[in-house]
């Protein structure tokens, strides 16, 4: 987590507290996402002075509010938007809204380097999140009671995890809700019988666990990811009420040109092109 506690503090130069600043293009949502946008904002207005970006996390969900609430240019998502949303954006907007995927992840779910599972299925992580399993030695571990880690509900990682893996249902109460990936990668790194979840890139100082299929167990590789071989790859994504224009148009623009996509590698998730 070294490269991202780092980073971090550039949220102080990309954002004012309140309302932006006049003239300032906002983009806001996906805790996933923030560093990659606040390192696209960085690099592209080192290039160009008279751009200004304001660039905050708070979730998925609190990103497509905001652009539904007309409070932010673009919306940071780690899921699609919803069709509620998308009819609540059409109602007040006239607008069904513009979607672009500009990379690509993989849920990743992560436990302490001590712990000896390499590898789960899909039904025994749907199992552990359920909570009808409680401890490690029923999926090959010590005996140990499995402290649940997870997002918040405003978390489109959170939100992905619920539909893709545990097909809807709702987590367990005993999971432990944690207001980023950061503090899930912290909390987990610190807890011997943890598992958490999150984005690929921030899977440093713990162990990534693969998932298993068959014969075959599918680490969250960025071949595995790109190809869509590994079972829980998605898009991450911009949301604009409108066909992008100006500021706009050029933050996209710089975050799909060939440096902005060099700029995902670094941050650690996965080109789209």
């Amino acid at each position: 987590m070294k490269t991202f506690i780092a980073s971090v503090a550039a949220v102080l130069l990309l954002a004012l507290p309140g309302a932006a600043r006049a003239g300032t293009l906002t983009v806001k949502g996906s805790d996933t996402m923030v560093i990659l946008g606040q390192r696209w904002a960085e690099e592209l207005m080192k290039k160009n002075p008279h751009i200004k970006l304001q660039v905050t996390g708070g979730g998925s969900g609190v990103g497509l509010s905001a652009l539904i609430n007309g409070t932010t240019d673009i919306a940071l998502s780690s899921r699609p938007m919803k069709d509620a949303e998308g009819e609540k954006l059409r109602t007040r907007f006239n607008t069904t809204g513009q979607e672009i995927a500009v990379a690509r992840d993989g849920v990743t779910f992560y436990v302490h380097e001590s712990n000896p599972v390499d590898a789960l299925t899909q039904e025994q992580l749907k199992g552990i999140y359920l909570g009808d399993i409680a401890n490690w030695k029923e999926v090959g571990g010590p005996d140990a009671p499995i402290v649940v880690y997870s997002r918040e509900n405003s978390s489109g990682t959170y939100v992905f995890v619920k539909d893709n893996l545990l097909d809807g249902e709702d987590y367990t109460s005993s999971a432990q809700t944690l207001p980023g990936t950061a503090a899930v990668v912290n909390a987990v790194s610190k807890e011997k019988n943890g598992i958490g979840y999150g984005g690929a890139a921030y899977a440093k100082g713990i162990k990534e666990v693969k998932i298993k299929k068959g014969n075959e167990a599918i680490a969250p590789s960025a071949e595995n990811i790109k190809s869509g071989k590994y079972p829980l790859a998605r898009d991450l994504y911009f949301y604009l009420r409108n066909k992008p224009a100006g500021d706009a148009k050029a933050f996209i623009d710089f975050a799909l040109s060939p440096e902005g996509q060099a700029v995902v590698t670094k941050v650690g998730y996965f080109p789209v092109k």
